[in-house]
């Protein structure tokens, strides 16, 4: 490989984890986590929904919180529109992705949620705190709005690596506050070589 093409590389690189270290840190973060847990013991789930780029960032985040015991489900914005909003418990938090904060699907689905269920708290992660689906929610983790990788600035690329990274903060956040075990970590994740490493954990404690 040339080397002004391991130049290019390293700018892309350096342009996405510029972006994670610059990602705004308050205590929404922890304020976020007491929502998604309050409300899984409420017998609810933690809803995520995301439309595009951000929705396949979302279905990650909600598998890996099931996999730490926080009960979470995907909802498409569609899907909820055409009858499955009827199996959010009303005491679910909704946990949005939004790069724009303008996706009208996502502002659809945070004014069918609330209609059902009034007192239904809603979380944000978008990278424009002043739009309309920020304005619609109970808290927002800013993205910081970054840069994404490529020339036009259109690809969802740095935006879906920092969205990524702020759900894995709050799964984090989740884990230390529940106390999570690796016995109980292996109780949902026993598959694969994971589900072996966290056996072999779960003998040593």
């Amino acid at each position: 490989m040339a080397r002004n093409d391991n130049s290019r590389i390293d700018a892309i690189l350096n342009i996405e984890a510029d972006a994670v270290r610059q990602v705004p840190k308050d205590n929404k973060y922890n304020e976020a986590v007491a929502l998604m847990d309050a409300a899984v013991k409420g017998n609810g789930t933690v809803v995520v929904s995301g439309v595009g780029k951000a929705g396949d960032i979302g279905r990650k985040i909600s598998s890996t919180l099931n996999s730490i015991g926080m009960r979470s489900v995907f909802l498409h914005p569609l899907e909820a529109a055409h009858g499955d909003l009827g199996g959010v418990h009303k005491n679910s938090v909704l946990l949005v992705l939004s790069n724009s904060g303008r996706t009208r699907e996502i502002q659809e689905l945070i004014t069918l949620m609330k209609k059902l269920h009034s007192g239904v708290k809603v979380i944000a992660i978008t990278g424009d705190t002043r739009s309309p689906v920020a304005r619609a929610s109970d808290i927002v983790l800013f993205t910081g709005h970054p840069k994404e990788a490529e020339p036009m600035n259109l690809v969802p690329t740095t935006s879906c690596v920092v969205m990524l990274v702020i759900g894995d903060v709050l799964t984090v956040l989740s884990m230390e506050k529940r106390k999570l075990s690796a016995r109980e970590y292996h109780a949902h994740h026993h598959g694969g070589y994971l589900g072996k490493r966290a056996y072999r954990l779960s003998k040593k404690r």
